[in-house]
């Protein structure tokens, strides 16, 4: 089995896992909304509902971006990761929506807070669940190339961070007194979520747009081109273009205009093994140029 091949397997095994994970939380933290009644913890119990809808929609798009090319879509299916964070996006819009009106509700009619304590403590358990299986999604999907995986990754840290907030603001409520404070917080969690769903949602639609690597890898690039490409005379107009786990790279290669269609054809096969083998997910296209169709170096253009 190739390289390609696990990585695909693995990525859709861990979507599936998150899955399994994100129905655990969010049973933990409806419990412990429905223990003590706090609109706070329904506003975290309410974002693991998108938390689980979310994680549907991510393994369906890492299954879809994993199917070969085919002739209606002969550059494949890697940007259905892309749709499945932007999904994200909008239904994190939705949950803050919600948490407002339920906030709303608690700060016109009143709140009565009930076990707390028990409540507080599933939740503080569920959240440590969280916080363990984000770190790993992050990590996986930055080393597997994988949008989905490291959006619901980010998506899953932040959810952490806003029930840290949502348990220590609790804490003070229960023990001032203060139960205004509860809807309060539910109400800063739904602004907190609503901005990270328009982060998510914006970075998906660059992407969309075909938004070019890192200039860390363009340089990884760069390199690789400078490292294997003797015998011709320069490589310009580098452009590549992000579509899921994979990376388009194309620029134009300026060989002597007495070299032969073979002796040229030998140095682009030789750039695009090393390149490809170096960045994984990478897919090289080189056109050859004669020598008069040199640019200056600054330009851009690689001298090798």
């Amino acid at each position: 089995m190739s390289t390609k091949t696990d990585q695909n397997s693995l990525t859709t095994r861990v979507a599936a896992a998150n899955i399994v994970v994100a129905l655990v939380v969010i049973t933990l933290k409806y419990v412990a909304y429905v223990m003590s009644g706090s609109i706070a913890l329904y506003s975290d119990a309410l974002e693991s509902v998108v938390n689980v809808m979310t994680a549907i929609a991510a393994y369906g798009a890492i299954r879809l971006s994993a199917v070969p090319p085919d002739s209606d879509h002969p550059f494949g299916h890697h940007k259905a990761e892309f749709l499945a964070a932007m999904f994200e996006g909008a239904m994190i819009a939705v949950a803050a929506v919600l948490i407002m009106i339920k906030a709303y509700t608690g700060l016109t009619e009143g709140v009565t807070l009930e076990h707390s304590t028990l409540g507080l403590t599933i939740n503080g358990f569920a959240s440590a669940i969280n916080a363990a299986w984000a770190a790993a999604m992050i990590r996986w999907g930055t080393a597997w190339r994988s949008p989905a995986l490291v959006a619901d990754g980010q998506h899953l840290f932040t959810d952490v961070i806003t029930s840290v907030g949502v348990v220590i603001g609790l804490i003070f409520a229960v023990i001032s007194g203060w139960s205004i404070l509860d809807p309060l917080i539910a109400a800063v969690v739904a602004v907190n979520i609503l901005m990270m769903g328009y982060k998510i949602a914006i970075d998906s639609m660059s992407r969309l747009m075909d938004q070019a690597a890192s200039p860390d890898m363009e340089a990884r690039i760069r390199g690789a081109i400078e490292a294997n490409g003797m015998g011709a005379l320069q490589a310009h107009d580098i452009r590549t273009r992000q579509a899921g786990r994979a990376l388009f790279i194309e620029f134009h290669l300026v060989v002597p205009g007495s070299m032969t269609v073979d002796e040229a054809h030998a140095i682009c096969d030789r750039l695009e093994d090393s390149i490809e083998t170096n960045i994984e997910g990478s897919e090289v296209v080189i056109h050859v140029e004669p020598d008069h169709k040199a640019k200056p170096e600054d330009s851009g253009a690689v001298p090798l």
